[in-house]
């Protein structure tokens, strides 16, 4: 089989959602550095190399909201889809205390062949089924390790993520998110939302869709039960907030 930077799930009457998943396969193609970077399978299998559970919630979400979806088909390792091109950390060499082999001697040549092999791919398929409709809302889905080496453990069982650009979707759904008793929620936790160049920025900031952001602690999606569970759980969440914030 030919080897494709994404996967596409398309719907037959597609909603306005669109989900997306950045981060979601520790994938290295075949081209790259023969198929691997030199990095432990057991550090392969963590948050270094792609969002844990992410790829299983995008789809089930994605099933729950009548929507498309995109997924990456390529580990962050080997190129960041969730960077801007020029951002330093597009490929990177030492990540959460691991060093990638892979990576160290990583020339222009080679991040200019992994961005027109991979990146540009995926982010031209992004933007056709971004603009496929004139209402598309984007939700972008990604996932958290619970705790980063030497680090504190991190309390927030889910995180809305956004940009001080454009928050019409994000804070309301973080008010009703905040209201559910179980749930620690995350306000631009344990990221940002805002970095000059991602995914957000470049498919809906600057053409002015909605958008949202939402990080799950991975450890909580660990299972297709759980995925499935958490995206009955969003799913009615997302479609009342969009519904109330009139966009």
């Amino acid at each position: 089989m030919t080897y494709q930077p994404y996967q596409i799930l398309a719907n037959a009457a597609p909603s306005r959602w669109l989900v997306t998943c950045d981060h979601a396969a520790n994938t290295v193609p075949p081209f790259v550095a023969g198929g691997c970077l030199g990095v432990a399978p057991s550090d392969m299998a963590r948050h270094i190399a792609f969002d844990v559970g992410a790829a299983g919630l995008t789809r089930a979400l994605a099933a729950e909201l009548g929507g498309a979806a995109i997924l990456s088909n390529f580990s962050r390792l080997v190129i960041d889809p969730n960077r801007g091109e020029d951002d330093p950390t597009l490929v990177m060499k030492l990540y959460d205390g691991t060093i990638i082999p892979g990576n160290r001697h990583v020339t222009g040549a080679d991040v200019a062949d992994r961005l027109d092999r991979l990146y540009r791919p995926y982010h031209a398929a992004y933007a056709k089924l971004a603009a496929a409709r004139a209402d598309m809302v984007i939700c972008a889905v990604h996932s958290f390790t619970p705790q980063l080496r030497a680090r504190p453990p991190r309390p927030w069982h889910v995180g809305v993520l956004y940009s001080h650009l454009d928050a019409r979707l994000a804070l309301p759904l973080i008010a009703r998110l905040r209201a559910e008793p179980d749930l620690c929620v995350g306000d631009n936790e344990p990221y940002a939302g805002h970095l000059p160049g991602d995914a957000i920025d470049r498919h809906a900031l600057t053409p002015g869709r909605p958008n949202v952001l939402i990080e799950l602690r991975n450890d909580l999606i660990a299972t297709p039960d759980a995925q499935a569970a958490w995206a009955a759980r969003l799913a009615p969440i997302l479609i009342a907030t969009l519904t109330e914030s009139g966009l």
